[in-house]
């Protein structure tokens, strides 16, 4: 099953189980995919549509940070729902300790060895954690081992 189609059924649960959050998440996926694909003219593949939805986490988590800072916890705890419902589409997601895995072993690959060598070693990296790690994840990784 596509994830195209899994989406869509998971719509239609949702819908049936009259899960809001859930709904309104899988909704904006799918309106986000359909845009991709009438803008381009394309159909998207499955890694095409696990980059949509990797933007999106990576939005609704900088987005968190903005209802932190205005004291809108009823945002932050819709947001953090609505994350958790992304992250069941995408592989499950790296942890700091394995980032800093990749990252050591990437460093000595190129052989890096100040904060310098940074985009080097950026640019190294994230294509091995496409997709289970985000780049702000990769770079605090980057700048605690080279400090």
């Amino acid at each position: 099953m596509s994830l195209k189609d899994k989406l869509m059924d998971d719509l239609k649960t949702s819908m049936k189980n009259k899960e809001t959050i859930r709904k309104n998440t899988v909704t904006m996926v799918r309106a986000a995919i359909k845009q991709k694909e009438v803008d381009e003219r394309i159909e998207l593949n499955d890694e095409q549509i696990l980059d949509i939805i990797s933007k999106q986490l990576k939005e609704k988590k900088m987005a968190i940070e903005e209802f932190n800072k205005g004291s809108r916890q009823d945002l932050v705890e819709l947001t953090e729902s609505e994350i958790e419902i992304l992250l069941e589409y995408l592989p499950k997601q790296l942890t700091d300790e394995e980032v800093e895995v990749i990252v050591k072993e990437t460093i000595e690959e190129v052989g890096a060895t100040s904060m310098k060598d940074i985009g080097l070693i950026m640019k190294n990296v994230m294509p091995k954690v496409k997709g289970v790690a985000d780049g702000n994840m990769v770079n605090k990784a980057i700048k605690k081992i080279l400090n």
